[in-house]
């Protein structure tokens, strides 16, 4: 069954801006701010309106603290009476119990309550687990994400998904949890390593076949600016994704139908990166591949052309990110793709569900003939 086509008519200003931009998740009593500039990160107006408490808790990577820590906590000791920061182990590989226990090792040793206020300093690995303690402790208490990566400030920080990782699937372990606010400072994106700027542009990317060609054609004409960090290109992009997710999330907050569009390429990618072991491809690089494989299988399901794959391809490529999956089994390479994929969240009594494109700028969820999924994994895969 097709999902309803993202709306072209939305009032979403398109033109590109030089100035903070603000506008809100409409989620009614969970509704908060996104908020999109440079040089947010260490003002301390920035965080005015968040809820009043003595305590707040940084939660951050031996990566991501060095850089930013202190300018955060300088921002926030005028709000708050005590400011702690856990640095925790960078990298998917860390996304587990383990590693979230240490949160809640910080909130119990310092004798956090209901009102303390954490932080998620960081990628998409740092968001995700901060929710999910945030969520947890005390039976939820507030936090604020402050992505640090391009795929953090256009995906992973929007939303209110927070999860770990099991060795068997990717974020099968998590809540629903949304924000008190989103802050995407642009200036922390000159600091990404350039893989780490490639898988950001992947979950970019993905917001043009599914919601708004347009967008796309726009991608097609910034790529360069983008790999070049121009700040103003950045913004739009950035401000672009945002928007349509929230719009997304809007409408379908707990992924009963129209939120799943938003994970076109990801069915593919989680697999290749729980069957690579978590680390060995970064999230966007799995998700890059994997969107080619989802148009790939668009295209001989008789949903989209050659034509469309193919200029996808030169995007994916262009942006820095494989075009063809990991080999994860020599012997049976498709068998086991499409073991992993059976767990995903997607998957239905063991059915794979598969966001497909059905025609440029919309997309939709179906099932797939396995024998037909074996074609796309064994054309689609590297050996």
């Amino acid at each position: 069954m097709c999902l309803p086509v993202f709306s072209q008519a939305r009032p979403f200003a398109s033109s590109l801006f030089p100035v903070a931009h603000t506008f809100s998740i409409d989620l009614a009593e969970r509704s908060y701010p996104i908020t999109i500039a440079a040089g947010l990160l260490s003002n301390p107006a920035t965080y005015a309106t968040l809820p009043k408490a003595a305590v707040a808790l940084i939660v951050t990577n031996t990566t991501v603290a060095p850089l930013y820590a202190d300018a955060l906590r300088a921002a926030l000791a005028l709000n708050y009476a005590q400011v702690h920061l856990v640095a925790l182990p960078d990298g998917e590989e860390h996304k587990n119990w383990q590693t979230l226990n240490l949160i809640f090792d910080a909130l119990l040793r310092h004798g956090c309550d209901r009102k303390t206020v954490l932080f998620a300093l960081g990628g998409g690995v740092i968001g995700d687990m901060t929710g999910f303690a945030a969520a947890s402790y005390m039976r939820g208490v507030p936090f604020v994400q402050v992505p640090t990566t391009l795929l953090a400030q256009v995906d992973s920080s929007v939303g209110g998904k927070t999860a770990i990782n099991h060795p068997l699937g990717k974020n099968m372990i998590g809540a629903f949890y949304q924000p008190q606010l989103v802050v995407c400072d642009l200036a922390t994106l000159d600091t990404l390593p350039k893989r780490e700027l490639s898988a950001g542009l992947a979950e970019i990317i993905k917001y043009g076949p599914i919601a708004d060609m347009d967008f796309m054609v726009w991608l097609e004409d910034h790529m360069d600016d983008l790999l070049a960090r121009d700040r103003t290109a950045l913004a739009h992009a950035v401000r672009r994704s945002c928007e349509i997710k929230a719009w997304v999330v809007g409408q379908d907050e707990r992924e009963a139908g129209l939120r799943a569009i938003l994970n076109f390429g990801h069915t593919f990618g989680h697999a290749i990166e729980a069957g690579m072991g978590y680390g060995a491809w970064l999230h966007g690089e799995g998700v890059g591949a994997g969107m080619v494989m989802a148009a790939e299988l668009s295209c001989r399901m008789g949903l989209v052309d050659d034509a469309f794959v193919a200029r996808l391809k030169v995007l994916v490529q262009r942006a820095g990110l494989p075009l063809r999956g990991a080999v994860l089994d020599a012997a049976d390479n498709a068998g086991r793709y499409l073991e992993l994929m059976r767990v995903d969240k997607k998957a239905e009594a063991g059915e794979i569900r598969f966001v497909l494109i059905d025609g440029p700028g919309r997309a939709c969820v179906r099932a797939a003939p396995d024998a037909l999924v074996r074609e796309v994994i064994d054309a689609c895969c590297a050996g």
